[in-house]
């Protein structure tokens, strides 16, 4: 155990490193992302349009702050919102079209990365390592 530990502890800083140096691409340099954004715009590109509560819920903050988030990208025109037609209270928020493409190949690295590293495993191990990072993530922030 005490050599496994070893080798994610060393292993981890350079993982991030590598992880920090994808540059944002030319389309989008121009505009303020910041490291929180990074979340936001994943669910948005994977999943597509959702609602402000939905985002919030699935990135773990508050309405208010995703609001605050997707007003400022909106500002920008790197995120579009309208009212959902069904319930005129919701707000859909997607990825605007002239943006997607550059926010696919930004962050679309990571999935593919994800995707290679992973397909040698079982259902069953991909599902016990996302398990261990999520449990790795909780206990480096407990309650």
């Amino acid at each position: 155990m005490d050599d496994a530990i070893r080798t994610l502890l060393l292993f981890m800083p350079r993982l991030v490193g590598r992880v920090k140096r994808h540059r944002v691409p030319d389309a989008l340099a121009s505009f303020s992302l910041a490291p929180r954004h990074l979340s936001l715009l994943a669910y948005l590109l994977f999943e597509g349009p959702l609602g402000v509560n939905e985002l919030a819920a699935r990135l773990e903050v508050a309405p208010a702050t995703v609001s605050l988030m997707v007003g400022d990208l909106s500002r920008q025109g790197i995120l579009r919102r309208r009212e959902d037609e069904t319930d005129r209270r919701r707000t859909i928020v997607s990825i605007a079209d002239e943006h997607h493409a550059a926010i696919n190949e930004w962050l679309g690295k990571g999935a593919v990365a994800w995707r290679q590293a992973l397909a040698p495993l079982t259902p069953a191990q991909r599902q016990m390592f996302v398990d261990t990072l999520l449990a790795y993530e909780e206990a480096l922030n407990p309650p």
